[in-house]
């Protein structure tokens, strides 16, 4: 199994859009003479300009495996979006909170073109935070991919555009930000979605059979019971989901067992 790489080097008439490195600052000009007004200042970052519908702040764009949903083990571009309004205990992309570059639409589908890979996952922090979200969904629907929300579901996914494929988090209580779910989103999913629990030990699994129960998630989309890594055993999730014939799937993060729990890009 091969590591994640880098994008096809672009073709010469190709722009070329970078979210590891900031715009070069413009040299200051000295004023033409006495009195001259001050220069006005200028955004960090020319997308900055844009309408905040056609504007992204983004922490990466990156080439590797699906690993979570129905969909683990696909190759994948994964367009991972900066800002989190959660503060999961366990969360494993807290550098994603403030880390990032502000991009167009534009310069988002172009480097998500430059990888030739049909499916394509917008997650975070919290992509639903950002008002171009939406306008990238439907622009990546758009132009032909199979296309993957990842939200923590703390944020109403019901503006997205409904060829998007939801993957709604319902964060238990052991995450520390069971109060901020936001419970509307299951009465949005269809078959074409997917719920996720990651569960920090046996009472948040209970928490999270009775949620599955009490809304029949089961008979309306696929749902996913994942442990927190390095923290509840495999073994006895598995143990506790056959016990009690639990209509679900077990499900182990792949990035992880492939390339370590601290690995980026992956």
């Amino acid at each position: 199994m091969s590591r994640p790489v880098a994008p096809p080097a672009a073709e010469p008439d190709t722009p070329a859009a970078s979210v590891s490195a900031a715009p070069a600052a413009e040299p200051e000009t000295a004023a033409a003479g006495l009195g001259a007004p001050a220069p006005q200042p200028r955004p960090a970052d020319p997308a900055l300009e844009l309408p905040a519908e056609r504007r992204l702040r983004v922490h990466e764009i990156f080439y590797s495996l699906q690993g979570e949903s129905t969909f683990a083990g696909l190759p994948c571009v994964l367009v991972r979006l900066t800002g989190c309004q959660m503060r999961c205990r366990w969360c494993d992309t807290e550098y994603a909170f403030y880390e990032g570059s502000w991009m167009s639409l534009e310069q988002v589908l172009a480097e998500v073109a430059a990888f030739r890979c049909p499916l394509v996952e917008v997650t975070g922090g919290e992509p639903l935070l950002q008002p171009g979200t939406p306008p990238l969904l439907a622009a990546l629907c758009d132009a032909g991919y199979e296309v993957l929300l990842e939200t923590g579901g703390g944020l109403d996914a019901g503006g997205v555009d409904p060829r998007v494929r939801r993957i709604v988090d319902v964060k238990c209580p052991g995450s520390g930000e069971a109060e901020n779910n936001c419970w509307a989103n299951l009465d949005l999913l269809t078959a074409r979605d997917e719920v996720k629990f990651v569960l920090a030990g046996e009472a948040d699994y209970r928490w999270a059979r009775e949620v599955v129960e009490r809304h029949r998630l089961a008979e309306r989309c696929p749902v996913h019971f994942s442990p927190v890594h390095g923290e509840l055993e495999p073994a006895d999730l598995a143990a506790w989901v056959l016990r009690d014939r639990l209509p679900v799937r077990v499900a182990l993060q792949l990035h992880k067992l492939l390339w370590g729990g601290e690995t980026r890009g992956v």
